[in-house]
């Protein structure tokens, strides 16, 4: 992941620099130049802009108007149509009768449209034109959506709609999520990652069949290495 940030030097300047993203935590930072005041700030993000985006054209549409032409307005936007399309596969997928819950799918397609925090979900519900469940109440949800039997309903319907049978492939890959915080509790303790981190974390798994079609998540207490086994028995 590319951008721009701007941080603040010993000198009071404030310089503009590009961060190069990689794996495992590490950054590849390009300085652009140092400013002193919002103007000159302004002028050198829209240089980092244009290296940026280097090589990359704009495609020549042929409408040849000009500046004289009255600019189009926009009056409203919504993603009605993109919220219809969630909901349709949510459906398809037998997932609105497993869960029965339209605080679950509200949470599940405002993540799909922009992966976000709890609290500015609410935002991404309201843009899409649905009136969103209260904060309160998506809180209150969540210990449900955390529940054996809540997860269970959701891989019976996955698995249905699957078909898989006895003889099916099925795989699986894990991965780490930490927490930005020192306390730990019975299921986020400290523990190595594959960054080398020592928050409190958890193991988190998710189980396929042969296609990649998502069956069940699982998650595990994160001790000082991998647990071998993330799904239970019944998995």
């Amino acid at each position: 992941m590319v951008h721009v940030r701007t941080v603040k030097t010993a000198s009071g300047a404030t310089a503009v620099q590009i961060v190069h993203s990689n794996h495992y935590g590490k950054r590849d930072i390009e300085h652009i130049g140092s400013a002193h005041s919002d103007a000159e700030v302004e002028l050198l993000k829209a240089v980092a802009r244009q290296r940026m985006l280097a090589g990359q054209g704009e495609f020549d549409l042929g409408l040849n108007r000009s500046s004289a032409d009255p600019k189009p307005r926009i009056v409203a936007s919504r993603a009605g149509l993109l919220w219809g399309a969630i909901e349709d596969a949510f459906t398809a997928l037998g997932l609105d009768a497993a869960c029965g819950d339209a605080v679950f799918f509200q949470l599940v397609a405002a993540r799909i449209i922009e992966p976000t925090s709890k609290l500015d979900s609410l935002r991404v519900i309201e843009e899409a034109g649905i009136r969103p469940a209260s904060y309160p109440t998506m809180n209150r949800r969540l210990p449900i959506y955390a529940t054996e039997s809540f997860r269970k309903s959701v891989s019976a319907a996955l698995a249905k709609r699957a078909a898989i049978g006895p003889a099916s492939l099925v795989l699986y890959d894990v991965t780490t999520l930490y927490f930005e915080t020192d306390k730990a509790d019975e299921l986020r303790i400290p523990g190595f990652s594959k960054e080398r981190r020592l928050e409190p974390q958890i193991v988190v798994g998710l189980l396929t069949d042969a296609s990649g079609f998502p069956l069940a998540p699982g998650s595990h207490r994160c001790r000082w290495r991998l647990p071998r086994r993330v799904f239970g028995a019944d998995a």
